[in-house]
């Protein structure tokens, strides 16, 4: 599983190659919440998203076999470059299965970072398959992108900086893909401070995470989403499985919402900020009444958006 020492024995591990982030209150978002709100920026780790915690994490721990091998792994663009700047870091052969309309810059970093690119599939769930069978066939260690505790323990490391900063936060909302995340969220606020709620949230063009959570069962659906950071088909069971024990609440936002949250992070923040990264602002909005005069926290997961996302979202 994963618990707090997991996570701080993280933090001590991805020290000396990740900094702290900044974590900020930002009083036009306070504004348009009516709450105080405040933003943890991973946007500002060397990947400019969060999952290179958990990269750094996992990959330190490789054994000489393992290193020897190489690895796997299949991701939308964001853990998909946690590992290969985590594999460069430590000397590791890394090959990285994407999906055939992969974000652009996404895919671009993790090539800078010296991993293969392997294109396969219409969406992430058939770049992970094909993945476990390029794992199976050439040995590889495979690197699921949530069922792996490491990965778990190192983006938990966030919620660890962010509550030894301000251990007064009321609700932490984080964005829900494959739930690591979350559930490193969780594994955090609930040993630190369990009244801190924790809420995910997710597309309800790509419910899967939230209908295996509501269900207590691992399901699988739609992956509609634009925001390539909430786009999974089915439910990961570790991330669910400590999700379903500690997550306060999982809200749904629309398409819109996210498009909507996405420009309002960048104006009230003056900070890029990928779709899935606007995904907490685009809750807490929804959740406005519940949230009236509480200290909020919003993880602003990454800011690996493209230009034609960008484009998009000002016509």
């Amino acid at each position: 599983m994963c618990e707090l020492a997991d996570v701080r024995d993280a933090a001590r591990r991805i020290a000396p190659y990740l900094p702290q982030t900044a974590f900020r209150r930002y009083p036009a978002l306070s504004d348009l919440v009516g709450a105080e709100v405040w933003v943890k920026h991973e946007n500002q780790l060397p990947t400019n998203a969060f999952k290179v915690r958990g990269g750094v994490n996992l990959v330190s721990r490789l054994s000489d076999g393992e290193k020897e091998r190489g690895l796997v792994t299949a991701s939308t663009g964001n853990h998909g470059q946690s590992i290969a700047f985590a594999s460069r870091l430590f000397g590791v052969r890394a090959t990285i299965c994407v999906p055939e309309r992969a974000n652009p810059v996404k895919v671009g970093a993790i090539r800078a970072l010296g991993a293969e690119i392997v294109v396969h599939g219409v969406d992430f769930d058939e770049a992970r398959e094909h993945c476990e069978r390029l794992a199976a066939e050439h040995g590889y260690r495979y690197v699921h992108s949530g069922n792996e505790p490491h990965l778990i323990a190192g983006v938990g490391t966030a919620v660890l900086e962010l509550l030894e900063a301000e251990p007064g936060i009321d609700v932490i909302v984080v964005a829900v893909g494959g739930g690591s995340g979350a559930a490193g969220a969780c594994v955090v606020a609930k040993a630190l401070r369990p009244a801190t709620e924790v809420i995910g949230v997710q597309s309800e063009a790509a419910p899967a995470a939230y209908r295996s959570w509501r269900e207590a069962a691992i399901a699988e659906d739609r992956m509609g989403t634009a925001a390539e950071g909430l786009a999974t088909r089915v439910g990961f069971e570790l991330p669910q499985r400590i999700l379903r024990e500690h997550l306060d609440d999982f809200v749904l936002v629309s398409e819109q919402e996210l498009q909507e949250a996405t420009l309002a992070m960048i104006a009230g923040t003056s900070n890029l900020c990928e779709l899935a990264a606007a995904a907490p602002l685009a809750a807490a909005l929804r959740l406005r009444d519940r949230l009236e005069g509480r200290r909020v926290a919003l993880i602003q997961s990454g800011a690996n958006i493209s230009l034609d996302q960008l484009r998009e979202l000002f016509r």
